[in-house]
This record gives C-alpha cells, structure tokens and sequence, in this order.
C-alpha cells in the first residue's frame, strides 16, 4: 500500500518518506480500514519531531485522525460494517500505524460511522478536535444558562468548543488575533469575538456584560475554554467567577507556567487539565455521541485549512507548525 512514515524525529523536510508498504494485517476487535482523508493535528507535528518512536516501531506512519471506508472486519466484530463510512480517532493510541497510508487497522470503537450528509474531508477532522472541545467544555457539568469564555476560537478545537457549548445554551465569548480569524469564529456562533492584539480583553468583556449600576470587576466567566494557558491567565482570572473553572488543552507559548495560587485559591477554582488521548472511555463515547448528533443535525462544522497530497504530506506538516492557517490541513489519500 502507499504510505507516508519516517524513521527518526526530525523536520518535516528531513524525515517524512512516501512510498510502498506491507498492508496492515488484521487482529481480532478491529477493523481495516481504506483511507480516503487524513488530517494533520499539532500532536502529530510535535510527534514527529521530537516524541521517541513506539518500541519495535521502525517506520513510523503518522496521524491520528482519518476517514475512509471499512473493508474488512476481525473476529468479533460483526460483519454488517464491512462498507460502512467511518471517521477515525486515536489510531496511533489504539495501534502502532497511523492514518497517513491507503489502509489502517484501529479497534472498531475506533471507527465511528460517518453520517450520510459527511464528506469524508469533515470526518477526517473530527478525531482530537471534537473531542477535546468537548471534554473541554462539559467535563464539569451542563453549561445551559452558563457564560464561557474560548480563547482561540477559530482554531480547530476552539471552533468546536463554541459550537458544542452554543448547541448546550450557554452564552460563548471568545478572543482571536485577526479578522480573519474573527469571521470564523462568528460563524461557529460566538456571541461576542474579540481581538486580543486590539482589544482589552477583560474590560471588553465586562463593558458589553454590565449592566447599569453594576461593579467594573463584576466577575462574568463560569468557564473558561484555554488553548494557551500560561499566556492567559492573568487576564483570565480576572473574569473567572468563584468556583470557576479553567479547562486548559495547550500552553506553547509558557509551557511552564507560574500558577498564582492564592488568587486561584480564593477563588475556589478548578484547573481542568485536558489531554484527550487520556479521556476516560466514558468520556470518549460521551464526546462521540455528541459529535455524531452534531453531524447529524448539521451545526457541528469544520474548516478545510487547505489540502495536499500524499506525496505533499511534509508541506501539510510545514503548513500546520507555520500557525498562519485558519482551519484543518488535511492529506488527500486518494
């Protein structure tokens, strides 16, 4: 089968091959699956240049996230889901190959059926994104009649979390560095987008909020969604209501962060750490079942960044780590 992999951490430049491979081989539980569409996710760029490879894993196929058709089923997996359209989470979790290649073998939980009215370009976006935004905004309970505050709502995550959160009745601020950032996340459904290089974020948020009468440092945010949590924090603590929380996915910019614990204290928060290859399998099928009926009734939507080939997929790479792209970059397998 054709396939892309590489052999040591490295530039995408460097490392990544594309070419033939032996087709992946069935096990009992799990399902083959022909791959149409991969997407490429910042844990599969930082995965390739630094993270050591699996032990016994010489060649290493990317990807966590695809979508494609199922071909064959192993044992105890009923035989009714041979042809069905899938989208595909976790592969390099459940395996030791990712979904980078014409064919992958994932657990058939690992497989969810895509609905009809999904291309699989969308379901090959859907695996880490969705996910996270998910556990990200309901780990901690219902959020109707609830304010939250996304930073980073055009990103892949950021996007999901607002429409999740929209669907549940909260109401969702959220903060972007660009106009054209700014347009996706009003489309995704934010009730209020602000740009933070332009914009005081925390007196922006309490202006459009107060009513009259009311105290300036009023506090407003029940939950806070945080793709840069190190970056934030001072800003957001000053919005976060006592009792509060704070489910953070990523901190690039500081990845080791000061934590002002007195202020966080009095206020009774929580800090919600969210790695959802971690999420426990209650949770997985929680954020499925979600993502399924947000597919279904058509407010759960995605970006397409841009689109390579195969034999493009170091471009995909370089175009993910650049930070310029509004939406998924995603690998056209076939």
């Amino acid at each position: 089968m054709k396939a892309a992999w590489y052999e040591r951490n490295g530039s995408a430049r460097d490392v990544l091959q594309v070419g033939e491979l032996d087709k992946p081989k069935l096990e009992p539980g799990k399902v083959l699956v022909r791959v149409f569409v991969t997407s490429v996710n910042p844990s599969d760029t930082k995965r390739r240049a630094r993270w050591s490879l699996p032990s016994g894993v010489i060649q290493q196929i990317p990807h966590q996230d695809g979508a494609g058709v199922i071909e064959d089923v192993g044992d105890g997996v009923p035989n009714s889901r041979v042809g069905q359209r899938v989208w595909i989470y976790e592969a390099l979790v459940s395996g030791k190959a990712g979904c980078a290649a014409e064919y992958v073998v994932v657990p058939s939980e690992n497989a969810i059926e895509l609905p009809d009215n999904v291309t699989f370009e969308r379901g090959a976006c859907l695996g880490v994104p969705a996910l996270t935004a998910h556990r990200c905004v309901f780990a901690d309970g219902p959020v109707r009649g609830k304010t939250l505050l996304v930073t980073g709502g055009a990103g892949a995550v950021g996007v999901h979390a607002i429409q999740f959160a929209k669907a549940a009745g909260a109401r969702v601020f959220t903060t972007v560095s660009r106009m054209e950032q700014a347009i996706v996340a009003r489309e995704a459904g934010a009730d209020l987008v602000i740009n933070r290089h332009e914009e005081d974020v925390v007196a922006r948020i309490q202006e459009t909020v107060d009513a009259p009468g009311a105290l300036a440092l009023d506090r407003i945010v029940d939950r806070v969604i945080d793709v840069a949590f190190g970056e934030t924090l001072v800003s957001t603590m000053k919005l976060l209501k006592p009792n509060g929380v704070i489910a953070t996915y990523a901190s690039d910019a500081q990845p080791e962060p000061a934590i002002p614990f007195w202020p966080l204290l009095f206020l009774d928060a929580t800090i919600r750490f969210v790695n959802v290859y971690g999420m426990s399998r209650e949770a997985h099928e929680s954020a499925i079942q979600a993502t399924t009926i947000g597919l279904q009734e058509g407010w759960l939507k995605t970006t397409i960044a841009s689109r390579f080939s195969l034999e493009q997929i170091a471009g995909a790479h370089e175009a993910s780590e650049s930070g310029k792209t509004i939406g998924k970059i995603i690998v056209l397998i076939d």
